[in-house]
């Protein structure tokens, strides 16, 4: 049975908790008024100190930081360190590895470091200024932000994975928004839709998304947008990759950060914290699909998500159906709709956002998750007896972290597993390269696609995955006008065509 009343029990003293939480916008009128993310890190911290009542952060024996990607410092954990006053000397200064995946991961691994003895008092921030990046690149200004010396490394926090096939590579098949357009589409032909009832339901999916952002005073953009203002292309809405036009992608366009301090419940009865206040990870999980999309067994399902969502909550003797508080990663609505057929929650009836998701809370490319913990940290405080679920995303549904939350400490401590040997054991498929499609004869059948828009709303590049007779995939595309006008109207799903000795698809 949980415990309740946290103040009066005696706990383990090397028990992880949240012990302060804090986010920060900051909206710069031009380049003289913004701030660097290292200064937004530090307003974040200061603020997740207060939250937790923490007089100083002297105690603090390790800055991590989530990897920054619209500024390269180096070791941006010192730079923080600086800024808050503390002796780099005696911290570790250390940053996560790429991903979206990140701040749950850094969670998990933090707690376990606690648990073990390793460590007591944690900060854990991030921040993007990739608003003000770009701005100044536009303007074509030289931005004054620091950068340490090239052997002036943090400690790396994570493992890199390698997630782009040589042959996608090739193929320039690469960035977000092409692929997840494609497990869309993928998932419209599972569930027999036609293009435009897809169209429909992703514009109710995403318009209830934006009013969750409207009520959250954390969120970059607070306006509640219908389902036809989702869909309908335009200047300011124009298509990315079909089915997903601007509203329906990331939006990195910001200025913001968060902070976590995390302590062991010795240190933080040390420091003098407000237990009424604490925040429990109950349990975590990390883990992978296969890394090359080439080789997932279908772009509709994502098993490593079923496996590492369902065992993170089994580890906290939780059950999806009664978890109040679920924060689903939602760079994408294809990541949603995966991550919700494989958790068993239906997405489009139940709560699945704390935020607003990263196209109107903010998209602030590794970092989101941080944001929607700190939000959970808030809520879990006025409802003492609820779960709280987190899922974080990296890559292309790739790399997956799972966070348990109560404001009850976890019966028989933090629980973590890394059940990848589970996954790496699922079925795999073969890809052929376009020497091996021309012997098989060139006749494959899509199974994915999309085409890419360019800036003045123009078909531009058709992408397709195929299976060939044999089970084997094969990507193929197409820059030919007639080729992607034509595949933005109807669907191309389970269309038969050729593929030549260069990879160019051929209706």
């Amino acid at each position: 049975m949980p415990i309740r009343n946290v103040a009066r029990v005696t706990l383990d003293p090397r028990t992880p908790v949240i012990v302060g939480a804090a986010q920060y916008l900051h909206r710069a009128e031009s380049l003289d008024d913004a701030w660097e993310p290292a200064a937004i890190m530090e307003r974040a911290v200061r603020d997740a100190a207060n939250d937790g009542r923490l007089s100083d952060l002297s105690a603090a024996q390790s800055i991590r930081i989530v990897n920054v990607i619209g500024w390269r410092y180096r070791n941006p954990a010192r730079f923080v360190a600086d800024r808050l006053g503390l002796d780099t000397s005696k911290l570790e200064l250390a940053e996560t590895t790429m991903g979206g995946n990140s701040p749950q991961s850094l969670i998990n691994q933090t707690a376990l470091d606690i648990q073990r003895g390793d460590l007591d008092v944690a900060v854990l921030t991030g921040a993007e200024a990739f608003r003000t990046y770009m701005r100044a690149r536009k303007q074509g200004a030289e931005l004054p932000w620091p950068k340490s010396s090239d052997d002036d490394e943090p400690v790396r926090i994570g493992t890199e994975l390698t997630m782009n096939h040589p042959h996608e590579q090739e193929r320039s098949i690469y960035m977000p928004v092409q692929i997840y357009p494609m497990f869309d589409t993928a998932l419209r032909a599972a569930d027999g839709l036609t293009p435009d009832e897809q169209t429909k339901r992703l514009g109710r999916l995403w318009s209830n998304l934006s009013k969750v952002a409207a009520a959250n005073p954390h969120a970059w953009i607070r306006q509640t947008f219908t389902p036809a203002e989702i869909t309908t292309t335009g200047p300011t809405n124009r298509m990315i990759g079909l089915p997903y036009p601007k509203l329906m992608n990331s939006n990195s366009d910001v200025d913001m950060g968060a902070a976590l301090i995390m302590c062991s419940v010795g240190a933080a009865e040390r420091l003098g914290t407000d237990r009424s206040r604490w925040v429990f990870p109950q349990s975590g999980v990390d883990c992978n699909e296969h890394a090359y999309v080439s080789n997932r067994d279908t772009f509709a399902h994502t098993p490593a998500i079923e496996l590492g969502g369902r065992r993170a909550l089994r580890l906290a003797g939780a059950d999806i159906d009664d978890v109040e508080l679920i924060d689903l990663y939602s760079c994408f609505p294809a990541a949603v709709q995966l991550g919700g057929r494989s958790l068993g929650i239906d997405v489009w009836e139940r709560q699945w956002s704390r935020t607003g998701g990263l196209s109107f809370a903010g998209g602030p490319w590794n970092n989101y998750t941080m944001h929607a913990i700190a939000t959970i940290v808030g809520e879990l405080r006025e409802r003492h007896d609820a779960t709280a679920f987190a899922w974080a995303n990296g890559g292309y549904a790739t790399k997956h972290s799972f966070g348990v939350y109560r404001t009850t400490p976890p019966a028989g401590g933090f629980r973590h597993e890394k059940p990848q040997h589970e996954i790496d054991a699922l079925p795999q498929r073969q890809l052929a390269t376009p020497d091996d499609v021309v012997g098989a004869g060139g006749q494959a059948t899509i199974e994915a696609y999309t085409v890419m828009f360019d800036r003045d709303e123009q078909p531009e590049l058709a992408i397709a995955a195929c299976l060939l007779a044999d089970g084997r995939r094969a990507w193929a595309t197409s820059s030919a006008s007639n080729t992607t006008t034509a595949m933005c109207s109807g669907e191309w799903v389970g269309t038969e065509i050729s593929i030549d000795a260069d990879g160019a698809l051929q209706l």
